[in-house]
């Protein structure tokens, strides 16, 4: 290849590598990696946890974590060089191409956002540094590129705080920081991974949209193999920080070479639901019916303003049965879950644990109940105290309902035997384990309660195919030796047709169409669930030709 023809590449990282932390369990980060990127097209790269591919992304950026240390390399901008000999160029050099040269899309919008600024300030600070326009050409352009993102009424989301958004407007406001000033360079890290499913489609066309009148290059990192088919032109496969298999989209997911790409592919869910399991039927576990939620606030006058979040919502689940609720966000299903399991209070309907009556039961009388309903939340990082060590943890939630100290000690050790980690692993804290070690420890916490069902609320939303897999099978594992009912609450349609036998669909506070889960995906009755689906990056990929 010429050096005019390398000129033109948009970004080209030779040779990179970034080193781990001494007690890191391998030496490097990234290992000797090389990569091109040319004007209008777009790289996926995919990889489990722990594959180096945000690192790529913070290093391209000059952001790079404490504890990692550039070793070697060249990344090289549209011909300006960014690193060479294991050394970035200047900070201030690097501070002056965020925003005109290089733009990153973060995948946690609530981390990337002042949650003390509104979302207007925010964009603004970006621009004062960058351009010597007015104050009134820069709120001029911010409400342009809000519109060009399409956020509705972009004068209030401009006062708006970040808190007063719903995901996808935040991830929208993050996406206008990274292409108002038209960089040449998009890196998106995991930019849908919590959004559902009508959102992300709505976020990948505006990136494709904002990619082909930019001219921009964009890397696109994701674990979800459905939205590398409908984006990509290349792929790049990375594991343990080294490259496994790249090449064009097409070649890459429909004839992989490498064992690993395959393993990859073959973890991704399909969207046809096996066939109707036989289950045991009875008296539900659960059940609701009538459910609402009304909240209320009060204006700086003193008048009432009522929401309503949830209205005549009605679930039961029985013995060894998965009943699965979908919808986008907002739609009202975290909200139907939460008061099933009276972590708010509804505002009207029935809920029974079993025969018990429990909507209107004071919490000091809820609270030998419980154990009977247990939930695991979509970040463990949140369920586990990361000051206790997770066998503390563990023994502590079973002993609060009764059992004796050696015997929940017992009951820990049996679940890590079950969840497949060694049992020294219980004197470990939280950080020291990988983000799906963390999720399969926060099931075995609730599991040891001994309920009788388990609500789990995107549960696996945030982790890799590969790991998503594992804690599917587990839950069914778990579900299959105990009779547990599951209450699973997602966004993800693939893992809702691959786990549930039933299927609820909520729209705007209100369930829309329920049903088997085979019915539901392959003749649904309702407009609103048609769009849902076919909103799903298609993922019949591969092996499932």
């Amino acid at each position: 290849m010429t050096d005019s023809n390398r000129s033109a590449a948009i970004l080209e990282v030779r040779g990179l590598q970034v080193a781990l932390p001494s007690d890191a369990d391998r030496p490097h980060a990234i290992e000797g990696l090389d990569l091109r990127i040319e004007a209008g097209r777009t790289l996926c790269i995919v990889g489990e946890s722990g594959s180096g591919k945000s690192v790529l992304a913070t290093t391209v950026m000059g952001l790079l974590a404490k504890g990692l240390t550039l070793k070697a390399g060249q990344v090289i901008l549209s011909g300006e060089t960014l690193v060479e000999q294991g050394r970035f160029v200047s900070d201030k050099r690097l501070r002056q191409l965020r925003g005109t040269g290089m733009g990153m899309v973060f995948q946690e919008p609530m981390t990337a956002l002042n949650p003390v600024l509104t979302c207007g300030e925010q964009v603004d600070e970006l621009l004062r540094t960058h351009t010597t326009w007015s104050a009134a050409e820069r709120k001029a352009h911010i409400i342009s590129i809000f519109e060009r993102v399409r956020l509705p009424e972009p004068a209030r989301i401009h006062a708006s705080y970040p808190h007063q958004l719903s995901g996808g407007q935040r991830q929208r406001i993050v996406i206008a920081m990274a292409i108002i000033l038209k960089p040449r360079l998009l890196i998106c890290d995991e930019p849908t991974t919590a959004l559902d499913v009508t959102t992300q489609a709505e976020i990948l066309k505006l990136i494709a949209e904002l990619q082909a009148e930019q001219g921009s290059a964009v890397l696109f990192i994701t674990h979800d193999m459905g939205v590398v088919a409908e984006i990509a032109d290349d792929v790049m496969v990375m594991h343990r920080g080294a490259l496994i298999e790249q090449g064009p989209c097409e070649q890459v997911l429909r004839s992989p070479r490498e064992a690993y790409t395959r393993m990859l592919l073959d973890a991704v869910p399909g969207m046809t639901p096996p066939p109707a399991r036989s289950l045991p039927g009875g008296k539900p576990l659960l059940s609701g019916t009538g459910v609402g939620k009304v909240y209320t606030r009060r204006d700086w006058m003193g008048r009432a303003k009522h929401n309503t979040a949830l209205q005549d919502a009605s679930v039961s689940v029985h013995r060894g049965e998965t009943v699965g609720v979908v919808g986008e966000s907002g739609s009202g299903k975290s909200t139907f879950a939460r008061c099933m399991i009276r972590l708010i209070a509804p505002s009207a309907g029935s809920i029974l644990w079993g025969d018990a009556e429990v909507r209107d039961l004071p919490e000091g009388r809820l609270r030998p109940l419980r154990s009977r309903v247990q939930v695991v939340f979509q970040d463990p990082n949140r369920s586990l105290n990361p000051r206790r060590t997770v066998g503390s943890s563990m023994v502590e939630g079973a002993m609060n309902f009764g059992l004796s100290k050696l015997h929940a000690r017992q009951t820990a050790e049996e679940l890590m035997d079950r969840i497949q980690l060694p049992r020294t692993a219980l004197e470990r804290y939280p950080h020291q384990f990988s983000g799906g070690q963390r999720q399969r420890l926060a099931i075995a916490r609730a599991i040891a309660c001994q309920p009788q069902v388990l609500v789990a609320d995107e549960a696996v939303s945030a982790l890799d195919v590969s790991v998503q897999a594992q804690i599917l099978d587990l839950l069914r594992e778990i579900q299959r030796d105990l009779g547990l009912g599951i209450l699973f609450i997602t966004h993800d349609l693939r893992v809702a047709a691959q786990l549930c036998d039933r299927v609820i669909v909520m729209s705007q506070g209100r369930i829309v169409e329920q049903g088997p889960t085979g019915q539901v995906f392959s003749a649904p009755a309702n407009d609103y669930t048609r769009r849902l689906l076919a909103a799903a990056p298609r993922a019949e990929l591969a092996s499932r030709q």
